[in-house]
């Protein structure tokens, strides 16, 4: 999976990107930039310290990482980060996967 490493890029995608959000997911989106090949898309996993100490986080990372993959994600043609929101470490895979389709829905990744 590509992940997004520059903090250029992470910052233009926080300033400049198109907002879904659901209970437990808050989607950032923002085409692939020209200057790489649009076929292919990256994403970033975001777990803020307010969530808890960095077990914590990194589950709610383990937990996003693995919604993402099973609903299709990188997507081609953008750049996208998920950011964790309360509660998703301890709710259901199928309830997790439903919010990250909504929220992907609103920023319009997918139809």
């Amino acid at each position: 999976m590509n992940t997004i490493k520059a903090s250029a890029d992470i910052d233009s995608l926080f300033k400049d990107g198109q907002r879904g959000t659901s209970r437990f997911v808050l989607v950032l989106s923002h085409p692939t930039p020209e200057a790489r090949d649009p076929h292919t898309g990256r994403v970033l996993f975001v777990a803020g310290k307010k969530l808890g100490n960095a077990v914590h986080r990194n589950r709610c990372k383990r937990v996003l990482r693995e919604a993402c993959r099973s609903v299709g994600g990188p997507w081609p043609g953008f750049d996208v980060a998920l950011v964790s929101r309360r509660g998703v470490d301890t709710a259901s895979r199928e309830e997790i996967q439903r919010d990250l389709l909504e929220a992907l829905r609103k920023s319009k990744i997918v139809p």
